[in-house]
């Protein structure tokens, strides 16, 4: 038996007990940190690995949620320490205007930011606006213009701004003064509002920029009949003007309608039935899950698609193609279609 707080507790499932209740929201804060829901996943594992074994000397001097936290911030700070940011790739370069170039393939090492599927951090039970706000901070271009910062000025903007823990919290997790973390805070602010994409940094309403979540829905649904339909009058009237259109792994990128649509319907689209794509979320986004049929027929996983939505419609497309990233969404990698054997695939409930 031990005390803390004034309260007698057991040892015996008393640690999962406090702890687990702060996984999801703690694996938020390392893929804000790191850019990437593997990495995230993997500290999120380290720290809880560090919290059971400090446990039995943890005092309350803080709350167990502060404690973790602080585990956690420290023990991405040390992963910082041996990678590089995380990138879009917009961040390597301007657009490129020539729909007929040769699509420039990114450096073997460049590591790409990853998409974050909604349901591993934003469970149906919770309550709406606290999703709201989860989905906020968690949206792609922000998240994006974060890797730009210093490991240190990201970690105490997103403890200051993002989570709202006090100066003076922030500075015992960091080992360091509350008038450092207050110093730390005004540089990375200023650094951020020098960024290309820092205005889209504050809230909007939602993580649909300003559109209802049916409404975004709908769009997502539209674009998917237009990728497996190879519809390119549909993919017209869905695309903003001044869309944007990116394709990890490769670092060229186009932006506005008169030039993705083109590249789209020459190098992409194929023919109808070429694409599959199962809807889901990512980043408080509308997301969906690309089976592109390969030459035997069937249809494998492709990657991730990100939508960023307007209400004149689709003002940015992020396509991750790593196949590696579909588990993590709870999909498989081969899709079974009607009249093959087996089960059509599905979504996840």
């Amino acid at each position: 038996m031990r005390t803390r707080q004034g309260a007698v507790l057991s040892d015996d499932g008393t640690f999962a007990g406090e702890t687990e209740p702060y996984r999801r929201e703690l694996l938020a804060h390392c893929y804000r940190l790191l850019g990437s829901v593997q990495d995230a996943e993997d500290l999120v594992q380290e720290t809880y690995l560090r919290a059971w074994r400090g446990y039995s000397a943890f005092e309350g001097r803080s709350s167990i949620r502060t404690w973790l936290y602080r585990i956690a911030t420290n023990a991405c700070l040390t992963a910082l320490e041996h990678h590089s940011r995380r990138v879009l790739p917009c961040g390597l370069g301007g657009p490129e205007s020539d729909t007929g170039a040769a699509q420039q393939p990114a450096e073997a090492d460049t590591a790409w930011l990853q998409p974050l599927p909604d349901a591993l951090v934003t469970p149906g039970s919770e309550d709406p606006a606290s999703i709201v706000v989860e989905r906020e901070s968690l949206r792609l271009a922000l998240v994006a213009c974060w890797q730009y910062l210093p490991a240190r000025q990201r970690a105490v903007l997103i403890l200051r701004d993002v989570l709202a823990f006090p100066a003076a919290e922030v500075a015992t997790m960091l080992d360091t003064t509350t008038e450092a973390v207050k110093s730390t805070l005004q540089r990375a602010r200023a650094r951020l509002r020098q960024l290309d994409g820092a205005a889209d940094s504050g809230p909007e309403g939602s993580g649909f920029l300003g559109i209802a979540e049916p409404a975004a829905r709908a769009m997502l649904d539209q674009y998917i009949d237009a990728f497996q339909n190879a519809d390119t009058q549909l993919l017209e009237k869905l695309l903003c003007e001044q869309v944007t259109l990116e394709a990890t792994p490769l670092r060229t990128w186009f932006a506005g309608r008169a030039t993705c649509l083109p590249f789209l319907g020459t190098h992409v689209l194929g023919a109808p039935g070429d694409w599959r794509m199962l809807p889901t979320s990512a980043n408080g986004q509308p997301a969906a899950i690309g089976y592109r049929r390969e030459q035997d027929g069937v249809h494998r996983a492709y990657g991730v698609v990100v939508l960023t939505v307007r209400p004149a419609g689709v003002v940015g497309v992020v396509s991750f193609g790593d196949p590696g990233l579909v588990p993590a969404f709870g999909f498989p990698l081969t899709l079974t279609l009607p009249g093959r054997s087996g089960s059509p695939a599905a979504p996840p409930s």
